[in-house]
């Protein structure tokens, strides 16, 4: 085979889309983020309130979360080009995802064994500048939430399949971290109003809770796709069916592997009587749109009694 004609058949494998204006808004909020992270552990610490000191920490969380987020992005639009990632570099993204998981894990741990201590040992709460703290750290996660709606809507009108796992864990962490900052103020208002001093560490607990629960889901989600976990899914049973529609051809084996959000590439190994050449079940499946690379293998065979056998 000549050079000249090789180049016909190559093509990069570079297959997740531009997220360049997804990586800014991102950073974006994790500045905001990391500066109101800061005032509330201090106010938090000097006026000895569990509730805003674990709103800190989770606000800390949420822009170390964010900003694994931001570096995921850099890193995969970075070495897109490089070749030595052979299905390119989206799963840096859900790498990043799954490591924001793991820490925040912990300290949901560190949260719970915290508000525990002072629950059996309590501490004089400064309650008006608390809740004062408190408010101004609603007031930031709200705007972190309109930053990174108007980025994900300008993103999904470029992308109307957009389903980025990357970017919807950190939405989900904002909307978290909101209700945390909810839950602080009320549990701040209970105890000065109402001397429910236990309502402060109860939410921490709460805010413990709520962190530990969207970790888990997120190693979940990050993991299978890490691993390359398959399902029954939909989209191998529409692959099947469109290669085995000529009545004559079978498929054998099927791996699909994700390579991007909503792309997967596929290795199909099909059983067939006949000559059918690649070229022939390739445009089978180009009416599959999450097929982005695929790789077929033709086995030839002969029928014999309704069975095939290989030659």
């Amino acid at each position: 085979m000549h050079h000249s004609r090789l180049g016909e058949w190559q093509h990069k494998h570079s297959f997740n889309r531009d997220k360049k204006g997804l990586e800014t808004v991102t950073l974006v909020v994790v500045v905001i983020t990391f500066l109101m992270m800061i005032a509330e552990i201090f106010f938090g610490w000097l006026t000895n309130s569990m509730a805003l000191f674990a709103d800190g920490w989770h606000m800390g969380t949420h822009a170390f979360a964010l900003g694994i987020s931001v570096i995921a992005y850099a890193i995969a639009r970075k070495q897109s080009e490089n070749a030595r990632f052979t299905f390119g570099t989206w799963k840096i993204e859900i790498l990043g995802a799954y490591t924001s998981a793991l820490i925040l894990g912990m300290v949901a741990l560190i949260m719970a064994y915290t508000s525990v201590e002072r629950l059996l040992h309590p501490l004089n709460i400064i309650y008006n500048e608390a809740i004062f703290v408190a408010i101004i750290g609603l007031v930031v996660n709200l705007v972190c939430i309109a930053v990174l709606s108007r980025g994900s809507a300008s993103h999904a009108d470029e992308h109307p399949s957009h389903n980025d796992l990357n970017f919807h864990s950190a939405y989900l962490h904002v909307i978290a971290d909101s209700m945390t900052s909810v839950f602080a103020i009320v549990a701040l208002l209970g105890a000065k109003f109402y001397s429910l001093n236990w309502l402060d560490p109860f939410m921490g607990l709460v805010g413990a809770f709520l962190i530990g629960r969207w970790s888990a889901m997120l190693l979940k989600d990050s993991a299978w796709i890490l691993l390359d976990h398959q399902n029954s899914s939909p989209l191998s049973r529409e692959i099947k069916k469109l290669i085995e529609s000529d009545g004559d051809s079978k498929v054998c084996d099927l791996h699909l592997l994700q390579v991007a959000d909503e792309k997967y590439a596929g290795i199909v190994s099909i059983v067939t009587g006949k000559r059918y050449p690649v070229e022939y079940y390739k445009k089978k499946l180009n009416k599959v749109h999450e097929l982005t690379h695929v790789t077929i293998e033709i086995n030839k065979c002969k029928v014999k009694q309704n069975k095939y056998s290989l030659d």
